[in-house]
């Protein structure tokens, strides 16, 4: 018979071995349920990185889709593209040059210049500070040379191509990209008298009257005018319109807001913003260097309402001297009256005899006049053709009509 001892000793080892695959089971389980669990969270973290993988990838593709590059620097790292330059010349050695004021930004006079007129020119020049402007000469009659016994040729760049307007050459080396550090550009005849001009108190006044595009006033007294607009106004700053009948015509009244009322200068004293200028050249038509009719479009490079953003600068006035420099002087022109209208012996020599007939030479001057007319049709054709055809396209200078 067995003791107490024994059966309780027995009872518990039976217990014990019931208990014992339990635990061993849930033992089990756990561990395999945790191998589960850490399997199962590296999967999900595993997803999560590719999600962000791919959403940043698709994010750098979406920005560097939108990223505007430059034509042609596609296949360059960014940062290594330069999009502008300027004129500025740089030594070979050394530091270039420090300006004396570094906080204003620069301006360019561009000229289109002849021989004939070095005296003028250097008037000019002399009326724009070193410090202040860089000095651009387009020479249309193939002569540079010469122009070296002024002391700012140097300075200067000289650009030489024959018979060219300065539009021709605005539109070849004016790029807005290459000019754009330039406050303002002067884009001058030569047949300009400046006496009574100074350029660092006009370009004060620009910017005063947030002017972008102007030009000086015209002496009447002295100038040839063309258009009353251009008349500088005495004991006036700067004036926008006239009230008055223009010399073509049109009756100008206080409500006008077309040109040559308001909204509009000359083609022979332009100054443009630098913004205004970006407009600009892409209305140069690149085949046209007379630029005729231009000017009646110029309101939409105003950078806003034309008739506050263009103006006329009475106080810093010039002199149009009208000189007919690209067809010859008015001394040179050629005589163009048929023979017949000639003396009945002009022809005959000391003998009696028929002299040969000297050759009948244009007149150049009426060629150029010609040539500018037939331009300035073709430019307006353009225009109508080019509104006609941009469905998108609507005018920012006309009243937006509300229906009723």
């Amino acid at each position: 018979m067995s003791s107490p001892m024994n059966v309780k000793a027995k009872r518990q080892r039976s217990l014990l071995c019931s208990i014992l695959p339990t635990v061993l089971l849930l033992f089990a389980g756990f561990f395999f349920g945790s191998a589960f669990l850490v399997t199962d969270y590296k999967q999900s973290f595993l997803r999560l990185e590719i999600v962000d993988d791919q959403t940043d990838q698709i994010t750098t593709l979406n920005k560097c889709e939108a990223q505007r590059r430059s034509d042609g620097s596609e296949s360059l790292p960014e940062g290594i593209v330069t999009r502008t330059s300027n004129l500025e010349m740089r030594p070979l050695w050394g530091p270039p040059k420090k300006r004396k004021n570094l906080k204003a930004p620069m301006s360019l006079l561009a000229m289109a210049v002849g021989q004939k007129q070095k005296t003028n020119v250097n008037e000019i020049v002399k009326k724009f500070p070193e410090d202040d402007f860089v000095v651009m000469l387009f020479h249309y009659d193939g002569v540079v040379d010469d122009w070296k016994d002024f002391e700012w040729s140097s300075r200067a760049i000289h650009v030489s191509a024959i018979h060219q307007t300065k539009w021709w050459f605005a539109k070849r080396f004016l790029h807005p990209d290459v000019v754009s550090e330039y406050a303002y550009i002067f884009l001058w005849d030569e047949d300009l008298g400046v006496a009574n001009f100074h350029a660092g108190r006009y370009v004060s006044i620009l910017q005063e009257e947030g002017l972008h595009i102007s030009q000086p006033g015209l002496d009447p007294d002295k100038s040839e005018v063309h258009h009353r607009i251009t008349e500088r106004e005495k004991g006036s700053k700067v004036h926008r319109r006239i009230y008055k009948r223009s010399i073509s015509g049109k009756i100008c009244y206080f409500n006008s807001t077309d040109p040559p009322c308001t909204g509009w200068v000359e083609m022979m004293a332009p100054v443009f913003s630098r913004a205004s200028w970006r407009c600009v050249w892409h209305l140069i038509q690149n085949d046209l260097i007379h630029a005729w009719g231009l000017d009646m479009q110029l309101g939409y490079c105003a950078q806003g309402n034309r008739t506050q953003n263009i103006g006329v600068v009475d106080s810093e006035y010039v002199v149009h001297q009208g000189l007919p420099t690209l067809g010859g002087s008015a001394e040179t022109k050629t005589h163009t009256e048929p023979t017949s209208h000639a003396p009945q012996n002009a022809n005959l020599q000391g003998n009696g005899t028929l002299a040969a007939s000297a050759p009948v030479q244009p007149n150049i001057r009426d060629a150029v006049r010609s040539q500018s007319l037939v331009e300035l049709e073709i430019f307006k054709n353009r225009w109508r053709n080019a509104v006609r055809k941009d469905e998108c396209w609507v005018d920012p200078l006309q009243p937006v009509k509300h229906n009723s």
